[in-house]
């Protein structure tokens, strides 16, 4: 029998300023707004002053700062008390080890090597380093025979300045630190270093996040076992699984979560490239749902802008900075990138993975002809041999080109065939190396094929996500986690092709708008979207903040201006936050590692010309009032949309009101929930708000949305799409989920200039319908969109005798 899953979701921030008591205390108001589940993010012990909770250092006790067991009992009580269900964020991929003496298998690990209990806990290639866990943490190399600054012994510690390690046992009794550390179960070395000589698996390319071999039986039970008292004292009905991509064998894994919770609601957190489906074998109710995301997004795009707005993209190319001829061309450069730097140790621990186990021997002659990639050859540091540079060039193209986040063999082996030929049409030079490991690559019992899987995400996730979507800005409403911005736009009738699947294979997998992850927060979107009603104007306006503000970097101009247009009205700090972390991710005029810091001075110069240059100033309000209302008609759309299509829609915390962020921290910002309550109240007292800055018209949609798919058993279950009649036609979307009918605006700035709605209407087959968002009544049987929209831009049907 299925698991009992829920008809919504509203995700909760959980950090030590809003707490578990915290959340009890908002159930109510979650409750009065519709929604069905509690969803809580991480909530085990975590590195002190952690906001996300993705570091957990302690498996088996829930975070006291996040107000610990007691918390969770009041919170879930206060759920059960109010019909609620409770989902809950888990890590099992990694541990945090930022602060040693907190993380206590890290901490014995270190202290004993690896004769330590929790060797095996940790993913260390104990034959490169001699022997010993790498930790790139100094400033500089350490020069020989010179003592390290900074280090000391106090008591049984090694400390390096703010940075504390174990002494092992009968290594302390003589000699400098310098000396003692060299008897010590790790080496300390360049922070630098850390992207081609580290020997533990991290969660991407994040040090003080270490991998954790859950395949193992005892792995999982020890990382487990709070999770598992959640599911037998009855205070979780479900879980989300946070970057399953990384795990050694995810379906292994989900299968041992289904049996630890009786069958319970479990979601992956899983990006889907393009139509790629989930394995059909795992046992998972489907995504957290970035997929239905960009479908959301897209039908909501005018592909009629698609054109201009790609002139206005190659427009900006310069001899030293050419524009690339598609995404695609850009992710080839932005992957290969990463795999040949900040996760160019996991691609050399795969090349050492082959040498392992004998895919290797007997190729030297094919391999001796390879062009050397990155990297030096010969010996390391550790006296260890380095294999020809040829196999990790090829195992870094491989890379490259896998088009998917990673395959699970033997699922997917068609990818990594078609990720070979990708790679030798790019370097035909490789195809002998290639040739060489892609059997070994090809077997799911090798060690190196295993890796590989492992690997490929994360370099798709951090070439992709982190890089290319802040170099590719013709409209930055598509670069958003798990969607193609190389996909301009979908017509209706691919929407409603892709809702009917999405209900055939997940009927309950989530939908989401905005997570904790988005790039931007779905009404920054929504109004970036009516750019491709507005390219022209875009253009123009673009030109002329050019010229006032010239930063020399014209993608990341394209990048900020539309941020600033989407998440106006924001704050001068906000918009300065953002700006760093957007030109130092994008990677070309600036960066983490090598800031330039005259360029950043002219950026956010950019940003202070905003407030402070009247000329800046003017252009961008006149800009902004064009984009305004659409925006919110937009806004309406797609929240609609995604509460009554197919699948468990997630409200992000605070995300009922207009919801502008930008990239994190900025959408972990804290949630003002007096003001939702008072904002709700006066709704249900009869307040039928206007369409405004205050966003109350968006709490009256998703209120009316989420009480009538909980309140009313029955419908939601099938999907039919309508089709409407008349000259405005193409600018509805409208489906029927028995008997709930939904109706949404697309494309507002084309229906203004059209004269509106004129003689466009729908047809139902019930006689007498209520939109439950107004209270008003229609004829079914012919109803004018002219009457229907002429106060919101959405509708939502029910049965006049039972709405």
């Amino acid at each position: 029998m299925p698991a009992p899953a829920p008809k919504s979701t509203y995700r909760l921030q959980i950090t030590p300023s809003f707490t578990l008591d915290d959340a009890a205390a908002t159930a109510g108001y979650i409750h009065d707004l519709g929604a069905d589940w509690l969803y809580f993010s991480p909530l085990l012990k975590a590195e002190k002053g952690s906001d996300h909770g993705y570091d957990v250092v302690d498996h088996s006790v829930i975070d006291p700062d996040r107000g610990g067991a007691a918390g969770l009992d009041a919170a879930v009580a206060a759920a059960r008390a109010l019909g609620l269900g409770v989902l809950i964020d888990i890590v099992p991929n990694h541990v945090g080890v930022a602060t040693p003496t907190i993380s206590g298998w890290w901490w014995d690990l270190l202290k004993h090597g690896r004769s330590s209990a929790f060797a095996s806990y940790f993913d260390v290639d104990w034959s490169f380093g001699e022997g010993k866990v790498r930790i790139p943490v100094l400033g500089s190399a350490p020069v020989a025979g010179e003592e390290i600054e900074g280090l000391e012994i106090v008591g049984d510690e090694l400390h390096y300045y703010d940075n504390v390690y174990p002494i092992a046992p009968g290594t302390a009794s003589a000699g400098s630190p310098t000396a003692v550390l060299e008897r010590q179960n790790y080496e300390l070395m360049d922070w630098r270093r850390a992207d081609d000589k580290l020997n533990y698996r991290r969660f991407f390319a994040v040090n003080s996040l270490a991998g954790i071999r859950v395949e193992e039986q005892i792995v999982f039970d020890d990382s487990h076992v709070e999770i598992a008292r959640w599911f037998r004292e009855g205070l979780a009905d479900g879980l989300r699984v946070d970057h399953p991509d990384g795990l050694r064998d995810p379906e292994g894994y989900l299968e041992r979560l289904a049996t630890l919770t009786g069958q319970g609601y479990v979601l992956v957190e899983k990006i889907l490239e393009g139509r790629e489906q989930l394995p059909s074998s795992w046992p998972t109710a489907g995504t957290t749902g970035y997929d239905a995301l960009a479908d959301f997004d897209r039908v909501l795009v005018d592909p009629a802008g698609q054109a201009a707005l790609d002139a206005l993209d190659q427009a900006s190319a310069t001899d030293d900075r050419p524009v690339p001829a598609s995404f695609e061309s850009l992710i080839h450069t932005t992957k290969r990138g990463i795999a040949d730097g900040i996760l160019r140790s996991e691609v050399l621990r795969i090349q050492r993975d082959l040498a392992a186990s004998g895919a290797l021997d007997g190729a030297a002659g094919a391999l001796a002809g390879g062009a050397a990639g990155p990297g030096a050859s010969g010996p390391d540091a550790s006296g260890i041999d380095v294999l020809d540079d040829s196999v990790a060039d090829a195992i870094a193209e491989l890379l490259t080109c896998f088009p998917v986040y990673r395959s699970y063999l033997p699922l997917g082996l068609d990818q990594l065939e078609a990720a070979a030929s990708l790679a030798v049409s790019h370097r035909p030079e490789l195809a002998s190396a290639i040739e060489a490991i892609l059997p070994a690559l090809s077997d799911a019992s090798n060690e190196a094929a295993k890796r590989f899987q492992q690997t490929s995400g994360m370099v798709m996730a951090k070439g992709v996500e982190d890089t290319a979507f802040y170099r590719y800005n013709r409209l930055t409403s598509l670069n958003e986690v798990g969607a193609d911005p190389g996909e301009f736009a979908v017509d209706v009738a691919e929407f409603h092709k892709r809702q009917v699947a999405r209900l055939r294979n997940y009927p309950h997998a989530m939908t989401t708008l905005s997570t904790h992850d988005t790039k931007r927060g779905e009404d920054t979107r929504a109004r970036i979207s009516v750019i491709s009603e507005l390219p022209e104007e875009w253009a123009s306006t673009l030109r002329q903040l050019r010229s006032l503000t010239p930063l020399g970097d014209a993608q990341l101009e394209n990048l900020l201006w539309q941020a600033i247009v989407g998440a106006w009205p924001a704050s001068r700090e906000r918009l300065h936050a953002y700006a760093e972390k957007a030109s130092r991710e994008a990677g070309d005029s600036t960066g983490w590692l090598d800031v330039d810091e005259a360029f950043e001075a002219k950026m956010h110069g950019l940003i202070d010309s905003v407030f402070d240059n009247p000329a800046v100033t003017a252009i961008l309000s006149a800009f902004i009032a064009k984009v305004e209302q659409p925006g919110w008609s937009n806004s309406l759309s797609l929240k609609l949309l995604q509460l009554t299509a197919p699948g468990s829609p997630d409200v992000y915390q605070g995300s009922e009101l207009w919801e502008t962020s930008l990239v994190d921290p900025d959408n972990r910002r804290p949630i003002d929930y007096a003001k939702r309550r008072t904002l709700l109240a006066s709704i249900d007292g009869g307040l039928r708000p206007a369409i405004d800055a205050t966003g109350a018209a968006k709490l009256l949609v998703t209120s009316r949305a989420l009480r009538l798919k909980r309140d009313r058993p029955g419908l939601f279950e099938g999907y039919r799409p309508l089709v409407a009649t008349g000259s405005a036609a193409a600018h509805v979307i409208a489906f029927d989920r028995d008997q709930a009918v939904t109706v949404a605006t697309r494309l507002p700035v084309g229906l203004a200039a059209a004269g509106g709605w004129g003689d466009t209407s729908l047809e139902l087959d019930a006689a007498r319908v209520v939109d439950v968002i107004t209270g008003r009544s229609f004829d079914g049987s012919r109803i004018l969109l002219a009457d229907l929209l002429d106060e919101y831009p959405v509708a939502l049907l029910a049965p006049a005798t039972e709405a």
